[in-house]
């Protein structure tokens, strides 16, 4: 009995928490389950906007990781995954948290969470773009650009089918971090092989990006057909 009413508590802040939006991301379930785990021990005091602030100060914490692995020692990149789980914590729990509360602002909500996670992307580039060696830094520029372009498709998607994704197909933010702190990782091991990574990811984000612009246009296409 005790088991049966845990899944259905479990169910009903699944549907309660993510019901406004679609996420097809490879991680999505065990995103889902730490997420309904964690909501009930954030404490009271804590509020939805303080989570999205704290999830940008992650991105300050990454932003200073690639600066102390600049002018210090390499092995402060690793401070930088410490960075993208308070990150991912901020980002992932403060619009959650709303909705588990009961307390949503959807419109509010939403606008925020663009602003929030625009400015943390550009501090995660501008911090690589510090660390970039050699004339890479153009890497740093195509990353922010690129994760701009996905950003606006994520807008224009939900315009057009009123369907809020934030994931291009079994990739999303998380997946994202999870690849950022890789490399981060990597560098540390083999310094240097950061341009490389860094230039690989940022060709298959363009790569994302092209094949998502298709696939909006012709949703767009269809609605228009749709309304004639």
């Amino acid at each position: 009995m005790g088991e049966e009413t845990q899944l259905e508590d479990h169910s009903a802040i699944v549907q309660r928490t993510f019901s406004d939006r679609k996420r097809t991301n490879i991680l999505k379930k065990a995103e889902q389950l730490t997420i309904v785990f964690l909501l009930p021990k954030v404490p009271k005091f804590i509020s939805p906007n303080v989570l999205t602030l704290m999830g940008t100060l992650g991105s300050g914490i990454v932003f200073l990781a690639f600066v102390l692995g600049t002018y210090f020692a390499n092995w402060y990149l690793l401070l930088g995954i410490i960075g993208l789980v308070i990150n991912w914590l901020g980002d992932s729990l403060d619009g959650r948290l709303a909705y588990y509360r009961n307390i949503p602002r959807r419109w509010y909500g939403f606008a925020l969470d663009i602003i929030a996670d625009w400015i943390g992307i550009v501090l995660i580039g501008f911090g690589y773009y510090i660390y970039a060696k050699n004339g890479t830094q153009i890497v740093a520029f195509a990353f922010v650009a690129l994760y701009g372009w996905s950003i606006i498709i994520s807008q224009l998607r939900y315009k057009i089918t009123n369907e809020y994704s934030i994931d291009s197909g079994f990739v999303g933010p998380t997946e994202l971090r999870f690849i950022i702190a890789l490399i981060l990782i990597i560098e540390v091991l083999f310094q240097g092989s950061i341009a490389y990574l860094a230039g690989l990811i940022t060709v298959i984000l363009l790569l994302i990006n092209i094949i998502d612009s298709l696939k909006l246009l012709k949703l767009g296409d269809l609605r228009d057909k749709n309304q004639d």
